[in-house]
């Protein structure tokens, strides 16, 4: 049950990042980047309010929260200069296709074990793992051109994983019982 949750998970977050950078692939780099900012202004506000809004007791002394600066800072420069993060956006994407196309071979490796694996289950998270490092390799060429290969590679690898999972995994082989749990068991009963 939960490889079948982080597979839905993996699933769900690569269609609506897929999604995204396919329908609005010019904006979607920029807004990205400035909803990160946001993430990162939030906390750093809490922790300014906390500091100077909370009464200090006599003869404790407070610390100064410069994480909460630091995050602070951090969040304003993400939304002042996506442009800037786009780029760095860009690295990251490409660095998590690889990631993805390496995680899927590795998954329909392991399947090999328990079952047959056809050779044109490997072309999809090949194509992943060969759009990652173009993107890895070629960030500020063409920003949209990019986030819509990524975008249409985060969708392929989302109907993927869905199959893959469909295909091997209500195959694979259930864990053997050890006799050390057959032997409690008997004598619970």
């Amino acid at each position: 049950m939960k490889s079948m949750n982080y597979s839905l998970i993996r699933t769900i977050c690569a269609l609506v990042i897929g999604l995204v950078l396919v329908l609005w692939p010019d904006a979607a780099a920029q807004y990205i980047v400035i909803t990160i900012g946001v993430l990162f202004l939030i906390p750093g506000f809490i922790s300014l309010i906390g500091y100077f809004g909370a009464k200090p007791e006599p003869g404790m002394s407070r610390r100064f929260p410069i994480e909460g600066v630091g995050s602070l800072l951090f969040g304003l420069w993400l939304v002042v200069m996506p442009g800037f993060f786009a780029d760095i956006l860009m690295f990251i994407l490409g660095f998590i296709l690889i990631l993805g196309g390496v995680q899927q071979i590795a998954s329909l490796s392991m399947a090999r074990r328990w079952m047959r694996v056809p050779a044109g289950f490997y072309v999809i998270p090949v194509l992943i793992l060969i759009a990652g490092i173009v993107a890895l390799f070629n960030p500020t060429g063409a920003r949209n051109t990019a986030f819509m290969i990524i975008g249409i590679s985060s969708l392929i690898y989302a109907v993927s994983e869905l199959v893959n999972w469909f295909k091997f995994s209500r195959r694979r082989p259930k864990m053997p019982v050890k006799n050390a749990d057959i032997e409690d068991a008997e004598i619970i009963e």
